[in-house]
């Protein structure tokens, strides 16, 4: 019972607190540009609790999945002073991205505080090399510092990762600071092959569920789906994760027996021969201390904020699937799942960043749609129609409905559907 209460706070607090965050930043900026605030409101449904300002009637609502600033001639345009429909366009683009804009910022800088407090980063001081590996056969030693590859500076060791990825096994030039001085090694990154289903396992325990199959996969043209149970591979039982990488590795030709809710399915397929490319270093723990945390955690946030776009551009490429998008009922699942506070924060972080992106998509019913209304206002130099808007977000509020309840759906089904 405590449990359960704990969780609920922390997926109440998590919710209520970035939706706060949230109408917070489209509530002041409305308050800087004199736009009258008729309520703001956190939640939906039955009011629990209200207080009326001077002007703004303050409101907390029952059900904490989102909130609302209702703003005089946001709905229905209104010819008073300090109405919102006739402020100036820079103010409505202003009032509108806020909450979006206040989101990001503060994903970004409550991850930057986590990274800086946590240390344990990994330098670009060479450690040792691996016998037989590139960075050996070109004459990297220990002690050289990584500087630039092809004359790009790295900073990270993520950012020699994404440089080998996208090196196709290429020569690359390295850029390494010995005894003070500056200098190039080429060399041709090791290829090491690997074989590839598309199956991702849920964690990474003694567990055999899969949790999602690539878009456009081995796996998903073969037909495994999200929240099978491998049961055997090639007649050979497996009982975790590791089993599973160590058949698919071993084998040229894979036969899956699968639980599928209450039957068994049986699915041929071969595993698609991937490469990974490497250096063959070992790095240096860079120094604990307050500089170099600092340091790490600017480049960690950097990557941790172009993270949110990469996944985007996998949605709207296709390479993500409606039924891995992970609405408020996964978000809780997840949320709960938490042990450890820094968990707790970096989760509360990626939603909010999350939101705060998906937010300022040019999608009507979302900040973004408003703002692209709002851009085509300027361009056109005269306002749409208000029926024309109003259609325009029902369309869009419709949209996202569907797809709340879809995702709400397979978010239910992940969680019922247990080994």
């Amino acid at each position: 019972m405590i449990s359960f209460l704990i969780t609920a706070l922390k997926i109440i607090f998590l919710l209520g607190f970035l939706i706060l965050i949230h109408e917070a930043g489209h509530f002041f900026v409305a308050k800087l540009c004199k736009v009258k605030v008729n309520e703001f409101a956190i939640g939906f449904g039955p009011t629990i609790w209200r207080k009326q300002g001077k002007v703004t009637k303050y409101a907390l609502r029952l059900i904490p999945l989102g909130g609302f600033v209702r703003m005089e001639g946001e709905e229905e345009r209104s010819g008073e002073e300090g109405s919102f429909s006739e402020a100036s366009i820079p103010k409505r683009m202003a009032i509108v991205a806020a909450g979006g804009i206040v989101n990001i910022i503060f994903a970004l800088v409550v991850y930057f505080v986590l990274m800086a407090c946590m240390g344990n980063n990994t330098s670009l001081i060479v450690d040792g090399t691996i016998e037989n590996y590139a960075a050996e056969v070109a004459g990297v030693m220990a002690n050289d510092e990584i500087i630039k590859i092809n004359n790009n500076t790295v900073n990270i060791k993520n950012d020699i990762n994404k440089i080998l990825e996208k090196s196709n096994g290429e020569e690359i030039t390295l850029t390494v600071k010995r005894n003070g001085n500056l200098e190039e090694l080429k060399l041709t990154p090791t290829k090491k092959e690997y074989k590839n289903t598309g199956i991702y396992l849920k964690g990474s325990g003694e567990t055999t569920k899969i949790l999602t199959v690539a878009a456009n996969s081995i796996a998903e043209k073969a037909g495994i789906q999200a929240n099978d149970v491998i049961l055997k591979i090639n007649d050979i039982q497996v009982n975790n994760g590791q089993d599973v990488v160590d058949i698919i590795n071993r084998e040229e030709e894979l036969t899956f027996l699968l639980k599928r809710g209450e039957s068994e399915v049986s699915i041929k397929l071969t595993p698609e021969v991937l490469n990974n490319y490497y250096l063959g270093v070992y790095f240096r723990k860079a120094e604990d201390n307050l500089p170099n945390n600092l340091y790490y955690a600017v480049f960690e946030t950097r990557d941790f904020g172009f993270s949110i776009i990469d996944n985007l551009k996998m949605l709207f490429t296709g390479n993500v699937r409606m039924n891995q998008l992970m609405g408020p009922v996964g978000i809780s699942e997840m949320v709960a799942k938490t042990n450890e506070v820094a968990d707790f924060i970096y989760i509360l972080a990626l939603i909010s960043l999350s939101l705060g992106v998906t937010n300022l998509l040019p999608i009507p019913a979302l900040d973004g749609g408003k703002l692209l209304l709002l851009l085509i206002e300027a361009i056109r130099r005269k306002k749409l129609s208000e029926k024309t808007e109003i259609n325009i977000q029902l369309v869009g509020f419709a949209l996202l409905i569907t797809i709340s309840i879809v995702v709400a759906y397979n978010d239910i089904l992940r969680i019922r559907r247990v080994i």
